[in-house]
């Protein structure tokens, strides 16, 4: 995976995902809901974004794009995006490990 796509796919979510993911018990797993299917998840992103709605007209867009960059990956390139997630849940965690399924709401 070419290290701009990654960057372009993540921006959003480091640049809001704080806020947006405020409140949650497993951040990590809404954002693997968002990715564990073979498209972006979009309604999920809307439910997420809804919670904070002076947040959605200025992370839309954003989120728009990473949704139909992901949505481009070859399939390998979505399963590396997926265990780049999981490690960074790992890492903060210091579990080393970690549980792989999406959030389910």
């Amino acid at each position: 995976m070419a290290p701009v796509t990654l960057n372009a796919i993540a921006a959003p979510l480091r640049a809001y995902g704080a806020v947006v993911l405020e409140g949650y018990a497993e951040p990590h797993a809404e954002v693997m809901a968002l990715v564990w299917g073979p498209r972006f998840d979009r309604e999920h992103a809307l439910r997420l974004l809804e919670r904070r709605p002076g947040y959605v007209p200025q992370v839309l867009h954003d989120v728009q794009k990473a949704a139909d960059l992901f949505d481009r990956l070859a399939d390998a390139e979505r399963d590396r995006l997926r265990s780049l997630i999981q490690r960074h849940r790992s890492l903060l965690r210091g579990d080393g490990g970690g549980d792989n399924r999406p959030a389910t709401h």
